[in-house]
Parts: structure tokens; C-alpha cells; sequence
């Protein structure tokens, strides 16, 4: 359909609805409102704009109020929907929903050759947990009308938005449990790191250790100097990793990769849960080579070379 405005036109697709359509798919609302039952049944001339056809037809003018021409017929924009999905191929945004009423008036779809013909049907089940339910009772409703068995697959083309999200779901909680345990054996290897490095600084300053104690240094303080370092060379290294990961996507942020997947960001809970990770696993890592430490003695100590 042609759509002209004050300002513009544009060529979008014109969706007759009832008004529950609002509740079962996402349309949030911009501005103004959306369709309510005196709209549907005095088949008012009354529009809801999706965000591309809105910005197409009234740019940088506020829309809600205005009137547009629908192949030659006046309709008043009642509201507009905020953009959804991603990406600049959404067939959502470049829609405009008008009472179903209204558009079997004056729209009617002539190639079907009934004037009670609708090109689609979208229901939704009490609980997600029903929808195969819900399917099979839809299934037996059309083929009772239309004469056919409603077993047979081949009478329909659907598309079951509950078993896709929980496919996804299936997929990413895949994913979190590969990318949980490869997080694991990485917090793992920087333990074992830590131990080793620890372990080393201890056999390096040993003459150290002894002169110390020997000085009047206690067990506890020994102890804690490599408690110390052992936290600051976690916690340091940790938040080295992460601005270089903040840094590499923050280049990354105008890479767009498929429609539905966003560019990597950085999300701050998830920063900070890393590096206390990696802290707690250098304070555990060095407890041994620290009590190594605070265990000479330091006679043997200074005896070392």
C-alpha cells in the first residue's frame, strides 16, 4: 500500500488486526495508544505506525494525532511502536496496524476470493508450557472448518515461538556450560601460575626471609607480605586483562555480526565477578607458598645461597 503524509510517503505493509494482537506479539508503544474494542467494532479509520514508517512519514515530526492517506482513504495515527529487533531488514518496524474491521472494508484480500479470507493467525497458550496444546486444539479448529485432517503437517506453515525460545535456550545454556568450564580450567591455570611464580619468589629471597626474621620479623608477617603479593598480582593482572577485553570491544562495537546477535560488549557484574575470581584463586594459590615462607627458619635461611 501507498501511505502519504503531510510531509512525506512511503510504500509499507498495512496490518489488519483485532486489538488482543497488542498482548500476544511485542509491540511496546512510542507514543499515544494502541487499538481498543470500539475502534474494532465501529471500524474506525484509525492507524499504529511501526518505527521505520513513522520516521518515513513524519521525520522529525511528531506523528501521534496526524492524519495519512491509504490509497486514497484518510486514516488519524493513534500511536506509534518503538523500534524492534535489530539490524535495518525488520519488516516489523515498517509496518502500520489498522483495526482488522477496517481493513476488511476497505482492504479486503481479493486474490483469496472470500470476503472473510485472513492471511494469518496468531494465538498464544495460558502457559508456555501448553502450547503443543494449544497447537493441536488450533490445528483441529481450522481443519474442522476446512474439511481436512488436522494431523496432516502439510496443511500448515507455522511458526511456534515458544519451542524456538527454548531451543535457543537449549543452545545457550550449551554455550554457558562450554564457556563456564573453559573459564574454569583458565582460573585452574592461573592458580597453578600463581603457585609457581610464588613458589619461586620464596626459593629467590630466601636469604631475605632469614634476615628478616632474624630482625625480629614474625611468622604472620612473613606470611602476609606473600598473602599481599600474591592478592596484588592477581588483581592487578586481572584488571589489566579486562581493559585490554573493554579496549578490543569497544573496537568492536560497529562490527555487526547476524540480525539478532549484538557486537561483544563488556558488562560491568561480569567484569567484576572475573577479577574477584581471580583474586580469590591468588589468595588461595599463595597460601601454600606463603606458609612455605613463614615456616623457615632463619638459621637455615641465611645458610642458603
Amino acid at each position: 500500500m501507498r501511505a502519504v503524509s503531510e510531509f512525506a510517503s512511503a510504500n509499507g505493509e498495512i496490518t489488519g488486526v483485532e486489538p488482543q494482537y497488542g498482548l500476544i506479539r511485542y509491540l511496546p508503544l512510542k507514543q499515544g495508544r494502541w487499538f481498543n474494542d470500539l475502534d474494532e467494532a465501529q471500524r474506525r479509520n484509525v492507524i499504529v505506525l511501526g518505527d521505520e514508517m513513522t520516521k518515513n512519514l513524519f521525520p522529525g515530526r511528531p506523528a501521534v494525532g496526524a492524519s495519512i492517506i491509504l490509497n486514497g482513504i484518510r486514516f488519524e495515527v493513534i500511536g506509534s511502536v518503538r523500534r524492534v529487533g535489530r539490524g535495518d531488514n525488520n519488516s516489523t518496524n515498517q509496518r502500520g496496524y489498522i483495526p482488522y474491521r477496517t481493513m476488511n472494508t476497505y482492504f479486503r484480500l481479493k486474490e483469496e476470493g472470500d470476503q472473510n479470507a485472513i492471511s494469518f493467525i496468531n494465538y498464544q497458550p495460558r502457559v508456555p508450557a501448553e502450547h503443543k496444546l494449544a497447537k493441536e486444539e488450533v490445528h483441529k479448529i481450522v481443519a474442522r472448518n476446512h474439511g481436512f485432517d488436522y494431523r496432516d503437517e502439510d496443511a500448515f506453515e507455522e511458526w511456534d515461538t515458544v519451542q524456538q525460545a527454548e531451543d535457543m535456550g537449549l543452545i545457550f545454556n550449551a554455550m554457558n556450560m562450554f564457556l563456564g568450564t573453559v573459564g574454569l580450567v583458565t582460573l585452574a591455570l592461573g592458580a597453578i601460575g600463581v603457585i609457581n611464580i610464588m613458589l619461586v619468589a620464596v626459593s629467590e629471597r630466601t636469604r631475605e626471609i632469614g634476615l628478616r626474621k632474624a630482625l625480629g620479623a614474625t611468622n604472620r608477617n612473613i606470611l602476609f607480605q606473600f598473602f599481599l603479593e600474591g592478592i596484588l598480582l592477581t588483581l592487578l593482572s586481572g584488571l589489566i586483562g579486562m581493559a585490554l577485553a573493554g579496549g578490543l570491544m569497544a573496537a568492536m562495537s560497529n562490527v555487526h555480526g547476524p540480525e539478532g546477535f549484538d557486537p561483544p560488549r563488556l558488562v560491568p557484574s561480569t567484569a567484576v565477578l572475573a577479577i574477584s575470581c581471580l583474586t580469590l584463586a591468588g589468595i588461595v594459590a599463595g597460601l601454600y607458598p606463603a606458609r612455605k615462607a613463614a615456616m623457615l627458619q632463619p638459621v637455615e635461611a641465611l645458610r642458603q645461597e
